[in-house]
């Protein structure tokens, strides 16, 4: 007979979708420990089956436009800081795929959006990550760099996707057909998917960045405008990445 620790491995290397297979295996043994492990897999495959639902709400979209051959998410990261450049992310899913806990990356851990990035990468069809300078951002506006890093993106994905899911914007000199929605990382799987390809390209990029300008905490702030990063901007000045025209008032 299995002890308690092995029977509680077991769980730890269950399958969210071989759950109930568990249960249904462990749920006549009489053993307290074990009842207590078979209520705990109970809770998981619960859990499990919410989830399931909460990512079936957020491929509505994904399924209005299924007869489409590639569907394209795509969001961006950094419009509102003060220093550091503007990502845009762009990722084809395969049709039907469900990512455990894919969301708006807002609303997630550093941890999760970082594991989700490479889940993402691993099994999407193709992803595309654009970007747009500070310097650009000052040349040209931050809106309209933003649509520069998000044609980038687009631009390198395999095959040409025939339909863009966006959040919330219509993107300038793309032919092929739009769908803005608005808080759309929220509300599709592909578009949450591109949101969190951007963060963490973006905050990986900013915290590569505060090795060279250790005075601004670009490491915690990611660029942002926190109270720290404000007393450091007046204490110093601006540093080469900060961008001039969101700065005026700081110096």
């Amino acid at each position: 007979m299995q002890n308690i620790g092995e029977i509680k491995k077991i769980l730890q290397n269950t399958k969210p979708s071989e759950l109930q297979s568990f249960i249904e295996e462990y749920s006549k043994d009489e053993r307290t420990g074990v009842k207590q492990i078979v209520a705990s897999a109970v809770k998981k495959k619960e859990a499990y089956e919410k989830e399931l639902l909460r990512l079936d709400d957020m491929m509505i979209y994904e399924r209005k436009y299924f007869d489409f051959n590639a569907i394209c998410g795509i969001d961006e990261a950094g419009r509102g800081p003060l220093a550091g450049p503007v990502v845009a992310g762009a990722v084809i899913l395969p049709k039907g795929l469900k990512i455990l806990h894919v969301n708006d990356s807002k609303k997630l851990s550093a941890k999760q959006r970082d594991e989700l990035y490479d889940e993402i990468m691993e099994k999407a069809v193709s992803v595309g990550i654009g970007f747009a300078s500070h310097t650009r951002i000052d040349e040209i506006n931050i809106l309209q760099a933003t649509y520069e890093a998000m044609r980038n993106a687009v631009s390198q994905l395999t095959p040409t996707p025939d339909v863009l899911l966006n959040d919330a914007v219509r993107i300038p000199e793309l032919t092929m057909r739009q769908v803005p929605i608005i808080k759309g990382d929220a509300r599709s799987v592909s578009i949450a998917s591109a949101s969190i390809i951007a963060k963490v390209t973006r905050d990986r990029m900013m915290t590569e960045l505060a090795k060279k300008y250790p005075e601004y905490g670009f490491e915690s702030n990611k660029g942002y405008g926190s109270a720290e990063h404000i007393e450091a901007l007046k204490k110093y000045g601006p540093c080469e990445i900060h961008r001039r025209t969101f700065i005026g008032h700081f110096i």
